[in-house]
C-alpha cells in the first residue's frame, strides 16, 4: 500500500520535490543535524541573518507558516487528496501569564477556524503552551503549591476549560499532546477531567498515550475502563514518544530507573497491543494512530477490514507530521481511509525547538539515507524515467 511513490508525492512539483531532496540531504549530515541547534542559537545571539534561510528552507518544509492565514494553502492542498490539517500552534514552554493567556486565544482561534469545516477535522494544544513546566513539575512531585502558585495553577486550568469548552460549541475535537513524564500525571489527570465533562455524547477531548512507556498500554486499558463506568467516551491519540532522549538523559542523572522500554520492539508491540484494544472496544473510544511507522498503519487498516469497519469510519484516524511519511498519508487517503497531517505554526524563532526535533527523527538509518529520502530518489527517477518513454 505505502509503496506507490506516484501517489505519495503527486501533490508536490518537480521543483517542490527537488526542495524536499536536497532538504532530507542535508538533515541527514550527521554533523549538521547535532550541530545545528548551537550554531543557530549563537546566530542568532550574534544578531545574524540566520531567520530568513531557516524560513526558506526547513521551516517552510515542515511548518504551514507563521499565522493561520499563512496555513490556508496547505490546508486547501492537502484536502484536494481528501487530507486534513490539524492546526498546531508550536509554541511552548513560555514563562508569564501573558503569554499563555496570549497562547490560549490562538488555540482558541484554530478551533474556530475549523468550526463546520470538514478540511480542519482537529485542533490541538500542549498543556506547556499554557501553564508554567515548573508548576507542573512540582504538582507532578506531589509537592505543596503556596497560595500563588494554587492560583496560578487554578487560572492554567481554566485556560484549558475554556479551550475544551470552544471545542464543544465547535464541534471540533481537540487532542491534548503528551509531554515529558515527570509532568505527564498532572496533564493525564486534566485530560481526564475534561472527557469526563464533555465526552458525553461522543469523543471531543483526546488525551495523548506515549506507548515508549513501560506503564502507558495499563494506562489506556484503566482509562477505557474508567470512561466505561463513568458514561464518557474517551478520545486516545495514540503514539510511540517523542522525548526519548531527554527522558534517558534525566533518569541516568537523577538515578531512577527509566519509565521507557528498553527496546524498540517494545515500543513496537505496545503500540500495536493498544489500537488492537481500541478496535476491540470501539464503541467506547474515538482514537487516532499517531505513527509513521508503516508495519503499524498495515496493521490497523487489515484490523478494521477484519471487524467490518469501513475506512471511512470517522472513530478512527491516521495522523503523520507536515513534511514527513508523504507515502503514509497520501496512500492510505487514495485508499479512503481518515487521514490528518499536523501542520505546525507560528514565528519562526519560536517553532525552533519543534523543527530541531524533526531533524532528529530523519537522521540517517542506513548510508546517511533516510527513508524519507530514499522515496523521495525514487519518485525522481519514476518520473524522470515516465518522460523519456
Amino acid at each position: 500500500m505505502f509503496d506507490n511513490t506516484e501517489i505519495a508525492f503527486s501533490h508536490l512539483s518537480d521543483k517542490e520535490l527537488k526542495k524536499a531532496w536536497w532538504l532530507f540531504k542535508a538533515i541527514n549530515v550527521n554533523f549538521l543535524v547535532e550541530t545545528g541547534p548551537s550554531l543557530v542559537n549563537l546566530a542568532l545571539k550574534l544578531k545574524l541573518p540566520i531567520l530568513p534561510l531557516i524560513r526558506s528552507t526547513i521551516f517552510s518544509h515542515f511548518c504551514g507558516g507563521e499565522t493561520i492565514e499563512d496555513c490556508e494553502d496547505n490546508i486547501a492542498h492537502l484536502w484536494a487528496y481528501r487530507v486534513g490539517t490539524i492546526l498546531d500552534y508550536s509554541v511552548e514552554q513560555e514563562k508569564t501569564e501573558a503569554a499563555f493567556d496570549q497562547t490560549a486565544a490562538e488555540i482558541i482561534a484554530t478551533i474556530r477556524r475549523a468550526r463546520g469545516d470538514e478540511k480542519v477535522p482537529f485542533s490541538v494544544f500542549k498543556i506547556t503552551g499554557i501553564a508554567r513546566f515548573e508548576l507542573l513539575a512540582k504538582l507532578d512531585a506531589g509537592q505543596a503549591l503556596s497560595p500563588d502558585e494554587e492560583e496560578e495553577f487554578r487560572k492554567a486550568k481554566q485556560r484549558v476549560y475554556r479551550i475544551c469548552e470552544e471545542s464543544v460549541l465547535a464541534g471540533t475535537p481537540v487532542l491534548i499532546d503528551a509531554e515529558q513524564s515527570w509532568i505527564q500525571e498532572t496533564i493525564d489527570r486534566l485530560a481526564m477531567e475534561m472527557m469526563a465533562r464533555f465526552n458525553k455524547e461522543s469523543a471531543l477531548v483526546f488525551n495523548t498515550y506515549q506507548l515508549y512507556r513501560k506503564d502507558a498500554l495499563g494506562k489506556l486499558k484503566k482509562d477505557l475502563e474508567t470512561a466505561a463506568e463513568r458514561g464518557f467516551y474517551l478520545g486516545a491519540k495514540l503514539v510511540r514518544g517523542a522525548y526519548l532522549e531527554k527522558e534517558r538523559q534525566r533518569a541516568e542523572e537523577l538515578g531512577y530507573e527509566s519509565p521507557l522500554h528498553e527496546t524498540k520492539a517494545d515500543t513496537d508491540r505496545d503500540f500495536d497491543a493498544a489500537v488492537a484494544w481500541c478496535i476491540d472496544r470501539i464503541d467506547r473510544v474515538s482514537f487516532i494512530a499517531g505513527t509513521h511507522n508503516e508495519a503499524s498503519c498495515r496493521k490497523l487498516a487489515e484490523r478494521m477490514k477484519e471487524k467490518g469497519l469501513s475506512p471511512d469510519d470517522r472513530r478512527i484516524w491516521f495522523a503523520q507530521l507536515l513534511g514527513m511519511s508523504d507515502n503514509i498519508s497520501f496512500n492510505l487517503s487514495h485508499h479512503g481511509y481518515q487521514v490528518a497531517k499536523y501542520v505546525p505554526y507560528g514565528p519562526v524563532k519560536a517553532v525552533l525547538p519543534y523543527l530541531f526535533r524533526r531533524a532528529h527523527e530523519n537522521t540517517g538509518i542506513s548510508g546517511q539515507m533516510s527513508r524519507e529520502l530514499r522515496l523521495i530518489t525514487e519518485e525522481l527517477h519514476r518520473r524522470k524515467k515516465s518522460r523519456s518513454r
